[in-house]
């Protein structure tokens, strides 16, 4: 995606998240319901609300996507530099999400072995807490 369009999804998404266009959108639609004893509720009355919803829809699915892309794009990032700064922290575990499925399954097997010896230790009445290996 070209920096132009970047640009256009991110002030449309904005745009789009504040109360004044839900508003926007509530008042189009009191006006087609309003609307709809003058026409006779006729057939293209209601295409004209169907199509409309359909191609808004159509494209917020993908404005929605984008968002969330570049929110979990910012999340990851961030959480690596925590990982990073973390003394005694896997510096491994970073961009895990970047993995093969088999990989990703070592690291979660390792860490549900952890969590299990925690448990253990609980029931024994000792601390599940510790400091990863350096």
């Amino acid at each position: 995606m070209t920096a132009g369009y970047k640009g256009l999804a991110k002030a449309v998404s904005r745009f789009c998240g504040r109360a004044s266009t839900f508003s926007l959108a509530l008042g189009v639609i009191t006006v087609w319901i309003v609307t709809g004893p003058l026409f006779g509720f006729s057939d293209t009355w209601q295409l004209v609300i169907n199509t409309g919803t359909t191609i808004i829809t159509f494209l917020m699915v993908f404005l929605i996507q984008n968002t969330q892309n570049r929110d979990t794009e910012a999340i990851q990032i961030k959480l690596d530099e925590l990982i990073r700064a973390t003394t005694g922290a896997h510096n491994a575990l970073m961009d895990l999400e970047e993995l093969e499925e088999t990989h990703l399954n070592q690291f979660r097997d390792r860490y549900e072995a952890l969590a299990r010896q925690a448990r253990e230790r609980l029931a024994q009445g000792l601390q599940d807490t510790d400091t990863p290996e350096a």
